[in-house]
């Protein structure tokens, strides 16, 4: 991309200006960034509405939108769908779906595909766990 460093591999990832993301709106950012940050290990940002995996210059970012509509999973008409959603490839699905849960995620009803499970974070948002292997 034109006007974005290129990374040659030398610079701390901490003095790097090449980071990139997706934000989420959230009833509550602070509270889904802690959830998120639960789930995946990562780095709460010194804001609390961003969250950065350890060696990546990727993050999760969390926008606070008072009039946030929960999206239905599947899709429904007439109701607000999902914009985009989360992958995350687990080793083991039955750990990664009981720990997600423990966070406050839920399962979706409907479940697609037998290797992934659809997972609705607490506000909503879906995201899949998989195991490819």
């Amino acid at each position: 991309m034109r006007g974005r460093t290129q990374n040659d591999g030398s610079t701390p990832r901490d003095q790097r200006h090449d980071y990139w993301g997706a934000v989420l709106d959230s009833p509550d950012a602070q509270a889904l960034a802690r959830f998120y940050a639960e789930l995946l290990g990562w780095e709460l940002g010194p804001e609390g509405r961003t969250i950065i995996p350890p060696d990546s210059v990727g993050y999760l970012a969390f926008q606070d939108s008072p009039e946030y509509v929960r999206p239905v999973w599947p899709p429904a008409e007439g109701r607000q769908q999902q914009m985009l959603h989360l992958d995350f490839e687990v080793e083991d699905l039955a750990a990664a779906v009981g720990h997600a849960v423990e966070l406050g995620a839920t399962p979706a009803e409907f479940q697609p595909q037998a290797e992934v499970r659809v997972m609705l974070d607490p506000d909503g948002h879906p995201f899949c766990l998989y195991a490819n292997g």
